[in-house]
């Protein structure tokens, strides 16, 4: 799944691919570089961002969904909002994405079962300008498998199908390295679930620090350490990796399946 950031704030790309023109071209390369699916997101979720507005949420996301699923390319709606996921649908995307996994908006989860498509659920507990005061836990991985399995169910009682849901750890998201690291380690548990499993941990900033890198590696120079966490991830069985640099991951998958295949 590569990214598409079609925001002016985002903690990696903000304002790269910001008008639509750009973002469609930017979504037929990450295809070309190897991506299956093009995730298209209005809304920086980076601690500490702001919102934007409905109608500006939809104004940059509801072009670039439309020219890409014109063209055939399977797209992702990246949105906690019901209403940006509707007409996202209704210009074709396939899957929709949502940080919140249906606690942002009430209405997701009737949007996702009457469409039909795919549904991402991650782990969530709170907005980003309030989510780093809730990174504290006992159990990090028990407490985020117990949330998920709710959230999965409930969103079942809602109508969205077994098959449909896929389910999200939310590297990043109230979790501090410490916790990053630990539901790394842990992804087995994730895929014994019994759901798809998303993973995203592009460019966060727990792959930052690592020991025998001398200095802190900034953000734009993540892709080797997300590499890395592809390759893992395809080890506990993930059903796809969200990522920004999609010709690193792809290489580094490409090596894990000869090597899994050899």
């Amino acid at each position: 799944m590569g990214v598409l950031n079609v925001t002016p704030d985002s903690f990696s790309d903000g304002g790269s691919w910001a008008a639509p023109q750009a973002a469609a071209e930017r979504g037929l390369e990450l295809v070309a570089q190897g991506a299956d699916i093009v995730d298209v997101g209005g809304e920086s979720t980076r601690p500490g961002a702001s919102r934007p507005s409905e109608r500006e949420e939809m104004d940059r996301v509801v072009p670039v969904v439309r020219s890409l699923s014109a063209q055939g390319i399977t797209t992702s709606i990246d949105t906690m909002r019901s209403s940006v996921a509707a007409a996202c649908i209704e210009e074709g995307a396939n899957i929709v994405n949502d940080v919140s996994g249906g606690l942002a908006d009430p209405a997701m989860a009737n949007v996702v079962a009457g469409a039909e498509v795919d549904y991402v659920a991650m782990h969530w507990r709170g907005h980003s300008d309030r989510m780093n005061a809730a990174a504290v836990y006992d159990d990090v991985v028990a407490e985020v498998i117990a949330h998920l399995q709710q959230r999965a169910q409930e969103l079942r009682q809602q109508g969205v199908t077994a098959s449909r849901l896929i389910l999200d750890p939310g590297f990043g998201f109230a979790k501090e390295s410490a916790h990053n690291w630990t539901l790394l380690a842990a992804l087995g548990d994730f895929t014994a679930l019994g759901y798809r499993v998303l993973v995203g941990t592009s460019r966060k900033r727990f792959l930052g620090v690592l020991p025998r890198v001398p200095e802190p590696i900034e953000t734009p120079d993540r892709d080797v350490a997300t590499a890395a966490t592809s390759v893992l991830a395809a080890q506990a069985g993930a059903w796809a990796v969200r990522v920004h640099d999609v010709p690193s991951t792809a290489q580094a998958l490409g090596v894990w399946g000869m090597a899994h295949r050899g």
